[in-house]
């Protein structure tokens, strides 16, 4: 009897822990969801934004009711539901975009993480300080040649140095005329005689000859390590858009208007119908908006400039960064939602790259891919597993 009750127990602390696993499942793609194409309108608190806040909207309509909402707004409001209607024009008949490619336990999965994020402390506000242990932006790094050409500088100075002694020696030569002799011949005609002896010496002419070459060599290596390097590069655009205002003020989700930036190898630039889902009711009269308005119209894209721009010979892939490195934007393209106009803030070189592949821990936790890695890695060292550890500094995971 005692036996069938420890294994009763152990039968049903098991399912509790696979209830909490997959409640903790529901929570995270939720999130992920919410914060791709909720968050620009919906708060999860109880305040509204662009559409009502979402606390308590489990409670406040059934499920079958909220997912025919999510699939197909105008529909629901068509058919004369009165919730709907009153909610509809309660908020300036804004029409929500329909997803009817979410299943019920995608949409299941949102309301979870509404909840949670009812039930746990408020986040903090964007643009706070960093959390203990997060990953800081890699330190810039002009790769090991530059300490063999600082070695290699180090060895003309000898050269010149030994050059301008010669020099100091010959002068002091020049030097010693008597004063008699020299008050008999005028100052220029001295200084002309003193500086044609200078320059038929020797030592004197590859002294300068050495110094020259040292300033033409260091005008060329710095004027090398520019090649291609648009830090600071901060372009006027079309329409004027701030970050600072969407991504820092109104905390819209990154992946809200780049579409592809947890999903792909590119993070798109934002489509007009994307700005259109808020800027269809919210101000339609301000001469930046109606340039999409115009563009919509004529049927042609915005010419978006493109500000971080990889060489075609380096390959780039967004979604294992963000998506499965964890990393954040900010990582790479600095404090964009304090930007009024987007720069480069970043050299994006080789160097800087290798350079946090060398520092940048793998983000295993949870990711059963990289449980023998792990495994082997510990084994022979103490360090955490580092992106350089599998891969990361092999020339064809970027060329090929």
């Amino acid at each position: 009897m005692k036996r069938l009750k420890i294994v009763a127990l152990t039968m049903l602390l098991g399912m509790f822990a696979s209830v909490v696993r997959v409640n903790a499942q529901d929570v995270a793609e939720g999130e992920q969801i919410f914060k791709n194409n909720c968050a620009a309108c919906h708060n999860t608190s109880a305040e509204p934004l662009v559409g009502p806040g979402l606390q308590g909207v489990g409670q406040r309509r059934p499920l079958d009711w909220i997912v025919k909402w999510v699939h197909n707004p105008q529909a629901v409001i068509a058919s004369g539901d009165k919730y709907a209607n009153d909610l509809y024009n309660k908020f300036g008949k804004a029409q929500m975009t329909a997803y009817p490619g979410y299943s019920e336990a995608q949409i299941k999965s949102v309301l979870a993480y509404i909840e949670a994020q009812n039930a746990a402390p408020a986040a903090p506000a964007a643009g706070a300080a960093p959390a203990a242990g997060a990953a800081a932006p890699a330190a810039e790094s002009n790769g090991g040649m530059l300490q063999y050409i600082l070695i290699a500088l180090l060895g003309v100075m000898v050269l010149v140095l030994v050059a301008l002694l010669s020099i100091v020696t010959t002068l002091s030569k020049l030097a010693s005329v008597s004063a008699e002799e020299a008050e008999s011949i005028p100052l220029l005609q001295r200084i002309a005689e003193n500086g044609k002896k200078l320059a038929a010496n020797n030592a004197f002419k590859t002294g300068a000859a050495l110094l020259i070459t040292l300033l033409i060599g260091k005008a060329t290596i710095d004027a090398a390590y520019g090649v291609g390097i648009h830090q600071g590069y901060a372009p006027e655009q079309p329409i004027h858009f701030s970050h600072k205002l969407h991504a820092g003020d109104y905390q819209i989700n990154c992946g809200y208007c780049h579409t592809g930036v947890y999903k792909g190898k590119g993070a798109n630039v934002p489509s007009p119908n994307i700005c259109m889902n808020c800027h269809n009711t919210i101000k339609r009269e301000s001469p930046e908006i109606q340039k999409i308005y115009r563009a919509i119209e004529k049927d042609e894209p915005i010419q978006w400039i493109r500000v971080h721009n990889l060489p075609d010979l380096a390959y780039f892939n967004h979604a294992q960064h963000t998506n499965v490195a964890g990393l954040e934007c900010q990582n790479c393209h600095g404090e964009i939602q304090k930007m009024e106009v987007v720069e480069q803030r970043s050299t994006l070189t080789m160097g800087w790259c290798i350079d946090c592949h060398r520092k940048t821990d793998v983000n295993t936790k949870g990711n059963a891919y990289y449980d023998k890695l792990v495994e082997i890695h510990n084994k022979e060292n103490k360090e955490p597993l580092k992106v350089a550890n599998i891969g990361g500094l092999e020339c064809s995971k970027c060329h090929y």
